[in-house]
Order: C-alpha cells, then structure tokens, then sequence
C-alpha cells in the first residue's frame, strides 16, 4: 500500500482494522491505548502495519503508549523513524 499521507493510511488502518468501524471518525489526538481502545493484539497488527507500510522497524521498547497513543503520536514516530 503506497500511502501519499501517511496520517490518512494511518487512520484508515486503525478505523478498518482495530476498531472495525470503516466509516467511523476518529480524532487525531484520540487516546487509543489509554482510552482501551487497543489492547496488546490490536497494537501488534498496527505495528506490523507501519513497519510494512512505512519501512520501519520498531523496537520492543517503542511499543507503547508514549509513541502509539493517538494518530499524531504514531504520524510523529512513524516520521522520526523514517529520518533516523
């Protein structure tokens, strides 16, 4: 999947993949694991979503709530990933 705006690919994922409302909103500073809204598997299949995507690889350490709490917090690291 070529994403032209990464924080649209992103958010598509989430709403068809992790909360499975295609046609649903969600807002870009949403708390996704703070809120429940991801558990341990949902996060694991959007980590294999963006490193897929993206070209990134994440480690065990950033796998968590200070980088994949809301959609800017993942558009940011998934930015920063791919500088570094």
């Amino acid at each position: 999947m070529e994403a032209t705006d990464p924080k649209k690919a992103i958010r598509q994922f989430i709403l068809n993949e992790v909360l499975e409302t295609p046609d649903g909103d969600l807002a870009d500073d949403a708390s996704l694991i703070s809120d429940g809204l991801m558990n341990s598997l949902s996060t694991l299949k959007l980590v294999s979503f963006l490193e897929e995507t993206f070209g990134i690889e994440l480690a065990a350490h950033e796998i968590s709530v200070k980088y994949l709490d809301s959609v800017n917090d993942i558009t940011n690291f998934v930015a920063e990933k791919q500088v570094s």
